[in-house]
Formats: C-alpha cells, sequence, structure tokens
C-alpha cells in the first residue's frame, strides 16, 4: 500500500497512477530498486487529436503538481503567472502536465510512502537524483500514451530537471526551457544547503528518541528561513522590510530566547510556521541531496544522437543569489561546446532575487511566450519514441 503524500493533497484535480510495478521497478541512479511509484500529477487543457500539444512543467524544490488554479475557487498554484489562459504556458492551446517529483511529499512516492514491511519509510527511503525524477516523468508520459512534447519547461530544481531531460534525452521535446537553474551547485549553494542539513539534523539529534520527528521538523522550519534568504535579494529584503518593527512594537521580555524586534524575523518565522503545515523534514532533505548531487555536464549527454536538434531557452536573472546570470552562462558554454547553441535572456530589472521567476516578471514571460511560439512553428520535427530513447 502506498501512501498518498504528506499532507494529504489539497487539489481536487490531482491525479495518482502506480508505476513500476510487478517485476519492473524503477532502478535508481544509486543501483536501489523501487516498486512500486505512485506518481501524483495533474493536467490542463486538452490534448490535440495529433498528440503534439503537450507540455512538461517541472516543479521547484518545494514546488508540487499544482503551478496554476484552474477557477476561481480553485486553490492557488505555484506559477500562476507563466501556466494558465492566456499565459506563455497556454492552457487553451497546450496539454500541460506537471507531476510531484519522486523522492516528494505531494502524492509520489517520497520518505513517507510505506516500505514492503508496511511501515513508513522515512529516513531509510533512498537517496533520489535529478536523473530518477526524470526517469518517473518519461515513464508517466508514457503511460499517459504522449510519445513527444512541445516543451519541458522548468525553473530552479525544476531547471535542473529540464536541463538533465535535454543531455539525456533530447529527442523528447521540440525545446526545453531552463529557468533560474544551474548544472552544478556552487560552493556557495553547497554550503548554505549544508547549514539547512545540519539544522534539520541537529534539531532532531537532541530531542528524545520519541520526540525524533518533532525535532526533525523543528529544525526543518529554521532550514526554510535559511532557503528563504537565499530566495530573496538584500535589495528586496530592504525594500520590504528595512529596519522596520516588529508588529506590535519592539519586545519586552529581555531574555535572548524572545522573539526579535524587527519585521523581517517575523515573515521569515511566518515562512518557516506555514511551510511546516504542508512539507515533510525527510523528503527535504532527500531533495535538497538531488541537487547537491547533480552535475548535468559530467556525465554523458546523448546530444550526438539527434538529427533535427532542439531549441533551448536559458534566463537568469541578475538579482539572483542562488543561481544567478553566471549559472546560466555555463550551462550555454557547454551546450555550445557540444554544438548546440542555446538562447540567454537575461533580466536586469528585477530585484526579486532567485523568486523572479515565480512572479510577474515581464521579461521571463514575453521570452518564454516567445520561445513557446516559435516550437509551435517550427517545421515537422524528427518524431521519436518516448518509451525506445
Amino acid at each position: 500500500m502506498l501512501f498518498t503524500g504528506w499532507p494529504a493533497p489539497t487539489s481536487t484535480h490531482l491525479s495518482l497512477v502506480t508505476l513500476f510495478a510487478g517485476d519492473r521497478p524503477l532502478r535508481l541512479t544509486s543501483g536501489t530498486h523501487l516498486a512500486p511509484v505512485q506518481v501524483a500529477y495533474e493536467t490542463f487543457g486538452r490534448l490535440s487529436e495529433a498528440r503534439d500539444n503537450a507540455v512538461f512543467v517541472c516543479h521547484a524544490l518545494t514546488g508540487d503538481s499544482h503551478p496554476a488554479r484552474r477557477h476561481a475557487g480553485d486553490i492557488p498554484g505555484w506559477w500562476e503567472t507563466m501556466v494558465g489562459p492566456g499565459r506563455p504556458v497556454d492552457t487553451r492551446r497546450y496539454f500541460v502536465i506537471c507531476a510531484n517529483v519522486l523522492g516528494g511529499c505531494a502524492g509520489t512516492t517520497g520518505p513517507w510512502a510505506t516500505g514492503p514491511d508496511g511501515t513508513v519509510q522515512g529516513e531509510a527511503f533512498p537517496e533520489v537524483t535529478v536523473a530518477d525524477m526524470v526517469h518517473a516523468h518519461r515513464a508517466l508520459l508514457a503511460n499517459l500514451g504522449i510519445s513527444r512534447l512541445r516543451a519541458v519547461v522548468g525553473g530552479s530544481l525544476g531547471g535542473m530537471q529540464a536541463l538533465e531531460w535535454l543531455l539525456r534525452h533530447p529527442r523528447d521535446a521540440d525545446g526545453f526551457a531552463v529557468i533560474s537553474a544551474t548544472a552544478r551547485q556552487s560552493a556557495d549553494n553547497l554550503a548554505w544547503n549544508a547549514v539547512a542539513r545540519h539544522a534539520i539534523r541537529s534539531s532532531a539529534a537532541v530531542a528524545p528518541e520519541l520526540a525524533r520527528e518533532t525535532g526533525l521538523r523543528a529544525g526543518l522550519g529554521t532550514a526554510r528561513m535559511i532557503a528563504h534568504l537565499t530566495y530573496l535579494s538584500e535589495r528586496s529584503l530592504h525594500r520590504k522590510f528595512g529596519r522596520a518593527p516588529r508588529k506590535g512594537g519592539t519586545r519586552t521580555d529581555p531574555s535572548p530566547f524572545a522573539q526579535g524586534d524587527y519585521a523581517v524575523e517575523s515573515y521569515l518565522e511566518h515562512q518557516a510556521h506555514k511551510f511546516l503545515r504542508r512539507f515533510d523534514a525527510h523528503s527535504y532533505l532527500r531533495l535538497m541531496g538531488a541537487m547537491d548531487h547533480f552535475d548535468a555536464f559530467a556525465v554523458p549527454d546523448r546530444l550526438h544522437t539527434v538529427t533535427a536538434p532542439p531549441d533551448v531557452l536559458l534566463y537568469s536573472f541578475a538579482s539572483d543569489r542562488l543561481f544567478g546570470p553566471e549559472h546560466s552562462v555555463h550551462i550555454r558554454a557547454e551546450l555550445a561546446a557540444r554544438g548546440l547553441a542555446a538562447q540567454h535572456g537575461q533580466d536586469e530589472a528585477s530585484d526579486a532575487g532567485h523568486d523572479a521567476f515565480l512572479l510577474e516578471s515581464p521579461g521571463l514571460l514575453a521570452a518564454t511566450d516567445r520561445f513557446l511560439n516559435d516550437l509551435d512553428l517550427r517545421p515537422g520535427a524528427l518524431r521519436d519514441d518516448l518509451v525506445s530513447s
């Protein structure tokens, strides 16, 4: 029996499918076999009769399979600016698929799935990689009967998935959009994740054995606060908060353990508390590990296998201190060395930092819209079978 998600998925449009069952398990990069695998996904729009208008949207570290709402009463999606009617990934025009990643906690098999003995796996859940996530995505598409995509689009960890998909399975799509992403974590990226990981494990280590999960969750809140600082730029933090006091004024309790005096502290605490309602510490550790170990160009690619190279869009933000323009410049150079030209759009105007890709960023939205429009105008591209590639 598979766990359906942690917490239970809230979207009423969520679909669940069981893959890699029986004697055909998913072989992870680590060599571990995983079976069965439940995948949670959502679809938007209608698949054309020719089955040639599908776009796969890959989500970031803490995302899920719900990028956009369908109606006014639906719960908000995490990429409303990009996906939906009249948006670049137009759901009136494209059949959009988005799936929770392998190792996640929003319906797809992860640490909170039950193991063969019927107990929750937790820490025993195997390590996963970005390649494993893409493997599961491709199996989902095969199950849906979709043999080729118009595009793969993703930001941050979603962009890493799009890049992995491009390098290892370039015949799967006409185009790949890699947004605010990296081919490999820098030492600075690794250091931030190391501190977040330490916060989670340290909180669990000092908790009594029976309260270990409580300790993990306390540490997860701190880890979210740490990560959130990398998602915003210094300028945006100053613009939003400056040195404004916490609502209600400064504290009167002189204890060093009391809450701090400033609004920015209150904001980070709010982000942590909100995060704890929807995410699991074990999944967070597994997905951070997948990002840390990702090294796209260290593994042989298959770009040489295509006769009609896919189009590639890279996009970055100058204010992004997590995956700034230098990361996209590196990707572009590596692709060029392999004979594949990529366009690189760079936003100099936004001060929102890494999170700018999720916001109403005119440059990104216009670039993605042009990119998808150009794909629609491509002459008949080579059609390959996802299963055989």
